[in-house]
């Protein structure tokens, strides 16, 4: 009988010969979609003021807010019915000062609700809350393509501008990640210049008078992820004008920069203690996220724990370090660190199945692309490859491109392996974790450069004697997709036997006129304006040259996908189907930029096991 017609799932087409199922190939010894896709990730933790509890968010079939309480207890659940959000650009809830509310965004608004449990409630049609007192919250609205920041109270809320009174300062342009100073008087901001995408630079605006006073600010430097001293004196700011981004102590009345860390690595997040005397921070090189303390008298680093990926680091009443963390071999958790100690998993709420699972430990290394550059990769080895059995292998480009692969938990490549793929996860030009001229070295030639380091990861598996270099398939998601495509458009060499779609573009002009602001603004940071980089734009789009393609494409998209828009899969499709190619195309209603609802992701993953079994067998 046919499959009953499932509401998440929109079109289900093909061109060319509809390809047959591979009845003779069995499941993979030790994974199941199910139990990847069941994996929950408690993430964004936030501690109280008091330092005794925290409030998360846990990805399953919602992504829900919980309480957790250090004292002990299992987690309990706060919200109920907020929709999945993806992970990557979600907001962190934030408790009100005396703990009894958290403020935390949903569906476009600012919402709030009490830790002593009762339904939440819509405030404002906003983003990013941050609390001014028990009763004000500053967020963020949009207004004339613009992120501005705005007061409202809780109880009555009617925003009122926080920055009005600017000088001869430039305003046109973001405000973004407002943090409220201890006493409440100010609230430190990134502002984003519409004139240079590529400088972030850091402001103080007095909440009483809304006097705006910029403290740093240099044309093409980002300096953001920011945060206050407890005496409300200083700023740590994470600026790139090293070339990475270290830390940075900016004094609040303008006096000065103080550069505190020389590590030649990235240092996100960082959480003053109380005592002032250290930061707790992430510390981020090549896709790994560790753990650190940095003295703030002279930015001594201590590590505490290795990555993996630790994230969202928050000081306890106790003096440890609430954090969430993952590993390739460790599916994400809540940990306490302490100094000298080490870290206990204090919420680890993936299934057995998944734990007790063998897992494939890649081999990191690193491949030579076309100008001579070396390129960072992990290459995954099944058990049953050998040079006698030599196996097919997926190229993995992940989206961005301002990204990495490295320290994450990867279930679906784990599953992949165990069913007899090599799996080659590859951070081109473009992606985070290598310095800033690294992340700069594919501007201007979006789509160009970067996909010839996709071609050069297909030339490095021919050289590898257990890989099938005549079964080579490219799969990403999002920039990782249009990689994917670029990679079966732009190579006369065929290296690839097929190619997986997953959200992404495929005209880089039609995307700059159809995506939401922060997609555009990031197309225009790395291309520049389309009016002046036309041809630019033009070797950009695939889709102009797909009469180009000799093999099959699998499309997959979202209808409400606004970051890479739904149409860019339409064209896609269209074209494809004009030429006469050979194409399977999906799509999912329910479904933004990332499949993150049940059905539609175990849908997608075993069309991609099929797909991947049919052409690379």
């Amino acid at each position: 009988m046919p499959e009953p017609l499932q509401s998440w799932r929109g079109k289900d087409e093909h061109g060319g010969i509809p390809r047959p199922a591979r009845v003779d190939v069995k499941p993979p010894a030790n994974w199941r979609l199910e139990a990847v896709i069941a994996t929950e990730r408690p993430r964004s933790p936030s501690v109280s003021s008091d330092g005794r509890s925290a409030v998360f968010i846990q990805d399953r079939d919602t992504s829900d807010l919980w309480l957790l309480d250090f004292e002990g207890g299992v987690p309990r659940r706060l919200t109920t019915g907020r929709d999945p959000h993806p992970y990557w650009e979600d907001t962190q809830p934030v408790f009100s000062p005396d703990g009894a509310t958290v403020a935390f965004t949903d569906d476009g608004w600012v919402c709030v609700v009490p830790t002593e449990g009762g339904p939440a409630r819509r405030v404002v049609e906003a983003g990013s809350p941050g609390w001014v007192g028990n009763d004000r919250l500053v967020v963020s609205v949009e207004r004339d393509r613009c992120d501005r920041l705005a007061v409202v109270a809780v109880a009555e809320a009617w925003p009122q501008r926080l920055a009005r009174e600017h000088g001869d300062l430039d305003t046109h342009g973001d405000e973004q990640g407002a943090i409220v100073s201890p006493d409440g008087s100010a609230v430190a901001y990134v502002f984003v210049p519409h004139s240079d995408y590529s400088r972030y630079e850091v402001r103080v605006v007095d909440v009483a008078g809304g006097t705006v006073r910029a403290l740093t600010g240099t044309p093409g430097i980002r300096d953001y992820a920011l945060d206050w001293s407890p005496d409300g004196t200083t700023l740590a700011v994470a600026s790139e004008r090293s070339g990475w981004f270290e830390l940075h102590l900016v004094a609040a009345d303008g006096s000065g920069v103080r550069q505190l860390t020389a590590a030649e690595a990235d240092f996100l997040e960082a959480r003053w203690h109380p005592d002032g005397t250290r930061l707790a921070a992430t510390r981020g090189r090549a896709g790994r996220f560790d753990l650190v303390t940095v003295a703030t008298a002279d930015g001594t680093v201590t590590d505490l724990a290795a990555g993996g990926v630790w994230g969202a680091p928050a000081w306890t009443a106790g003096g440890r370090i609430l954090a969430s963390y993952e590993s390739p071999t460790t599916p994400p958790e809540l940990s306490l660190v302490a100094e000298g100690e080490k870290p206990v998993a204090i919420h680890a709420p993936a299934p057995l199945a998944v734990v007790r699972a063998p897992y494939v430990v890649a081999e990191e290394l690193t491949y030579t692309t076309f100008d001579g550059r070396e390129l960072q990769a992990f290459l995954y080895r099944p058990s049953t490859a050998s040079a006698e059995c030599p196996v097919p292998a997926i190229v993995y480009p992940h989206g961005g491109p301002a990204d990495c692969y490295g320290g994450e938990w990867d279930g679906h490549a784990q599953y992949f392996v165990d069913r007899g793929y090599a799996w080659f996860a590859i951070n081109y030009r473009g992606s985070t974790g290598h310095g800033s001229d690294f992340e700069r070295a594919n501007h201007g030639v979006w789509g160009v450069d970067d996909t010839k380091d996709c071609l050069a990861a297909a030339d490095y598996l021919r050289t590898v004697g257990w890989v099938d270099g005549d079964r080579l398939g490219i799969f990403g998601p999002s920039y990782g997709s249009y990689m994917a495509l670029l990679s079966v458009t732009d190579d006369p060499g065929y290296r690839f036997r097929c190619a997986v779609c997953k959200y992404g573009d495929c005209d880089a002009l039609t995307t700059w006129a159809q995506a939401d602001r922060a997609g555009v603004q990031m197309q225009m940071r790395i291309m520049g304006h389309p009016g002046k980089r036309r041809e630019d734009y033009l070797a950009a789009s695939p889709v102009l040259r797909l009469d180009a393609v000799r093999v099959p494409i699998l499309v997959a998209h979202g209808h409400t996908d606004r970051r890479v828009p739904f149409e860019q899969s339409t064209e896609l499709v269209a074209e494809l189907s004009r030429l006469g190619k050979t194409y399977e195309y999906v799509t999912y209603p329910t479904e933004g930029h990332g499949f993150l609802r049940v059905g539609p992701q175990l849908d997608f993953y075993r069309r991609l096991e099929g797909f991947l079994d049919w052409y690379l067998m």
